[in-house]
């Protein structure tokens, strides 16, 4: 199943996070890596005033996982890179949010797919559609479609910094 995460950080050593977290998702079996984003640096969205930028990237990759095991893999390398999850939307080391799982639909109180927000999330969107310019968000429409509706200033390409493949 094709699977799409959206990884975020503004908290500590945000690009060293990033690729880390590429390489601890990729490093066990039921995960391969498909493509990943360029990186870009945008506003935080919501949560308490005064949050440094996010580094946000997507990978896209392909699973052979269930959406739970896939959302506990994730959540295991959000606490090995230190998330603290104290403030809802607030500052964090890393963020791995799971958009879409093939066609999966999912909503109970730890999984909800396709993800509620993703939609309506230019810092989700732009990474997505330039790692995939076809992709489409179950049950919304086309990315680039939703992403042309969307404000995308707060949203900046980070040309210095390239996610490099897992090894």
């Amino acid at each position: 199943m094709k699977t799409v995460l959206a990884l975020g950080s503004n908290l500590g050593r945000r690009f060293q996070t990033l690729q880390g977290a590429v390489d601890a998702l990729f490093d066990a079996p039921g995960l391969e890596f498909v493509a990943a984003s360029p990186v870009y640096e945008t506003d935080p969205v919501g949560g308490p005033e005064g949050q440094r930028p996010y580094l946000n990237a997507v990978v896209v990759a392909e699973t052979t996982l269930e959406p739970h095991t896939l959302l506990e893999r994730a959540q295991s390398t959000e606490n090995a890179f230190g998330r603290v999850r104290d403030v809802r939307w607030g500052p964090r080391t890393l963020d791995i949010d799971l958009i879409v799982v093939g066609e999966e639909v999912c909503a109970d109180e730890d999984l909800t797919l396709p993800h509620p927000l993703a939609h309506d999330r230019a810092f989700v969107l732009l990474p997505w559609v330039r790692a995939d310019p076809e992709a489409e968000l179950p049950g919304k429409g086309r990315v680039a479609e939703l992403l042309a509706g969307l404000d995308q200033r707060g949203v900046r390409l980070r040309e210095d910094l390239k996610l490099q493949e897992p090894d």
